[in-house]
């Protein structure tokens, strides 16, 4: 299970909560730190910084969304060493043309098949470890049917990725057929509100997946959080009511390992 990080201080309690890694999210990248809609307005410099910030606080592994590569195929070459040089320990790359939408609406359009794999040709030539995972994401379930996805996704594994995203599968039974008919390392999507049926980890694992995202849980917890605190706050001209809703002094500076003396008070 990866949930996914929306910021450093959200990753370090992904880390203090038992997870043993965690996601990067390109919605979330563009939403939380851009303030923009996910639709490849970010640069590669900020999915980096993003990732550094995160990398540098926490130790177990990050799974980053790194879109479509930022560009061609040298483009990918350099997403890759620079993600493996500021800690990520993988990245997924789709096959949708540039800009980008979310891989859960509709009116996406894909790339030949023969670009991406060039694509992922350069990016798996790119790493200086093994250990880092090139994993490829093709959307072509949305596009053009479930027996493209199957086809790309094996074309994808012979120019060299290590594992396969499926994107956007929308039955349980799709996701059973595929991890069949696609016997390699796979990533399940299971964010809310799109075409995915909500399965448990438990159930992908059963299935034959080995990597489970939540890549937009916290934020969208996190905002309605947000959202009703400060309707609290307007209407009510003080935050005094929301205390017990509220992350403490204490429990925060806990969290980031601050070593001063123990407040009196939360």
């Amino acid at each position: 299970m990866l949930p996914g990080a929306y910021n450093a201080l959200s990753a370090r309690m992904i880390e203090r909560e038992g997870f043993s890694a965690m996601y990067l999210s390109g919605a979330v990248l563009a939403n939380s730190v851009g303030g923009v809609p996910d639709i490849g307005l970010m640069s590669l410099t900020e999915a980096r910084d993003h990732a550094d910030h995160i990398a540098s606080v926490t130790t177990v592994p990050l799974i980053m969304d790194a879109d479509t590569g930022y560009g061609g195929p040298e483009n990918a070459a350099r997403t890759v060493q620079v993600l493996e040089a500021a800690g990520v320990s993988g990245i997924h790359l789709e096959d949708q043309e540039f800009p980008k939408r979310c891989g859960h609406l509709d009116g996406k359009r894909l790339v030949p098949q023969e670009e991406f794999c060039e694509k992922i040709a350069a990016a798996a030539a790119a790493r200086t470890s093994r250990d880092f995972v090139l994993i490829a994401r093709t959307d072509a379930r949305g596009v053009a049917g479930y027996d493209e996805a199957v086809r790309r996704a094996h074309a994808y594994l012979k120019a060299g990725a290590d594992g396969i995203f499926p994107e956007a599968l929308e039955t349980r039974e799709e996701f059973e057929r595929f991890s069949r008919d696609v016997d390699t390392l796979l990533l399940a999507n299971m964010t809310e509100f799109g075409k995915t049926p909500f399965l448990t980890a438990d159930e992908f694992g059963g299935m034959g997946y080995n990597l489970v995202i939540f890549p937009v849980t916290l934020q969208r917890v996190a905002m309605k959080a947000t959202e009703e605190a400060l309707r609290v706050l307007k209407a009510e001209r003080s935050q005094k009511s929301l205390l017990d809703r509220m992350q403490t002094r204490r429990e925060l500076y806990e969290l980031l390992g601050y070593d001063v003396a123990t407040p009196t008070k939360p």
